[in-house]
């Protein structure tokens, strides 16, 4: 289905997997950067299965929401930062209308986890629970310094072009660690099926342009900012997923900082879990199943507390 995004003009592209019986709960997803929701199908369907109504949409310049012409990775031009995260919260209100009274969980990937966290200080009441998975930590510093090379860039060649110097700085150190790559893409996951899936899909995978990197930037900017961190609901529980070799999250170490920074805010309700062995993509990893099994264990703890 779709509805109206919040930049006043695109139609967001979602998707709803429904159970067959009486739904207990929501899952919404967050997709991450240079990909697109239905490649969420398996987990999606896992947790469908077990009585969930689970839903997620296509971000801006993302999957079916690009309209046939359309630059990949533009967002919009105001504030696509805050647009993005009012689309996550118009998704969770027209799911809400039409299954009122449920326990609302939401899970952001990669990209889509800063949205997240930045969802969780501006709408986090709302909500049972947030899993922040493949999420890590970006010193400020270093963020704003890319925001300003992204704006220079802006200026000088236009929001819409494409920046592979940005994706170099950005990414260009993701396979350090990685002995023998066999592709650009193998920190996504261990799994081989899963980087050749992704290296053969048109829909993933591009370079963003100058707009999406400032978007990306102004979103990780934004969560690093203490008085934001202190506008999160205390008691709200929140899960962290990781895998130790995901360099997104710093193989664990940017994980640690950013469950580190909620602790300083004083968020009561938090647990990290890492998985050896697993990169970037844990639900696309072989221990995919193992990971759906906690996950969904962490998810019924929440739906048992709204229950009571």
């Amino acid at each position: 289905f779709t509805f109206d995004s919040r930049d006043g003009q695109s139609k967001i592209h979602a998707i709803r997997w429904v159970p067959e019986g009486k739904a207990i709960g929501i899952l919404q997803i967050a997709h991450g950067m240079a990909e697109y929701i239905d490649r969420y199908d398996e987990v999606a369907c896992f947790f469908a299965e077990k009585g969930f109504v689970v839903t997620g949409e296509d971000h801006l310049g993302h999957g079916k929401s690009v309209v046939e012409g359309g630059t990949y990775g533009y967002f919009c031009k105001q504030d696509p930062a805050t647009v993005a995260v009012r689309d996550i919260h118009r998704l969770k209100k027209i799911t809400q209308e039409k299954y009122p009274g449920l326990p609302y969980i939401i899970l952001g990937h990669s990209m889509g986890s800063f949205m997240l966290r930045n969802y969780l200080f501006r709408y986090g009441s709302g909500i049972q629970g947030a899993v922040l998975c493949g999420t890590g930590y970006v010193p400020q510093p270093l963020i704003l310094s890319g925001l300003m090379i992204a704006k220079v860039q802006g200026i000088l060649l236009g929001d819409k072009h494409v920046s592979k110097l940005l994706d170099k700085i950005a990414f260009g150190a993701y396979g350090k660690r990685i002995k023998n790559p066999k592709t650009g893409y193998d920190w996504l996951a261990a799994n081989e099926e899963t980087v050749d899936k992704y290296m053969k899909d048109p829909m993933c995978g591009f370079t963003f342009p100058v707009n999406g990197f400032k978007t990306l930037f102004t979103l990780i900017a934004r969560t690093n900012q203490t008085e934001n961190l202190q506008k999160m609901p205390k008691e709200l529980p929140v899960l962290f997923l990781s895998g130790e070799e995901d360099p997104v999250g710093d193989y664990g170490k940017g994980v640690k900082k950013a469950y580190s920074d909620f602790e300083k805010a004083d968020m009561k309700g938090i647990r990290i879990k890492l998985y050896a062995g697993s990169r970037h993509e844990i639900f696309n990893e072989k221990n995919r199943e193992e990971v759906c099994k906690e996950l969904y264990s962490w998810i019924l703890k929440r739906v048992e507390e709204y229950q009571n």
